[in-house]
């Protein structure tokens, strides 16, 4: 069966609708506002308790990636990501998601064969060349003492 380039993009344009661009980044941008915004009131709460803004800080991504891995594991997460696209990769829930997403699809295998080293596919590659991006970017600082 031989298909013409044309009659190829014909079917390719009908099986694949445009996508709603501006519907989408509109989501992407209230839900990502919407997870910052969280954030900042979390620190608000903890820091009218009491507890040191250094300390509040730390508390905050804590909460956040519990949170984000509270409900990737109740299968939530990943309704709002649906809708939400880019606006979930806030990169601390983002970074939460993709560690306990293959974290429980794997655990049939067994907590080390199957957890443990799956767990860190998709996240993995951004703790390596994060941490390296930071040690060659503080090199340069120390190097130069633009500090």
């Amino acid at each position: 069966m031989s298909v013409s380039k044309d009659e190829y993009k014909k079917m390719t344009d009908k099986a694949s609708p445009p996508s709603p661009v501006v519907k989408n980044c509109l989501f992407a941008f209230f839900v990502g506002g919407f997870i910052c915004m969280l954030g900042q009131v979390i620190f608000d709460l903890l820091t009218m308790y009491g507890i040191s803004d250094d300390n509040s800080r730390a508390l905050v991504g804590m909460v956040l990636i519990v949170l984000t891995a509270i409900l990737t594991g109740i299968g939530v997460f990943d309704k709002i990501a649906k809708y939400a696209g880019a606006g979930t990769m806030v990169p601390i829930t983002g970074f939460a998601n993709s560690v306990a997403s293959p974290a429980m699809e794997y655990s049939s295998e067994g907590r080390i064969l199957g957890t443990a080293a799956n767990m860190f596919k998709i996240a993995g590659p951004v703790i390596v060349y994060g941490c390296s991006s930071a040690v060659l970017y503080g090199a340069i600082i120390y190097i130069f003492g633009l500090y």
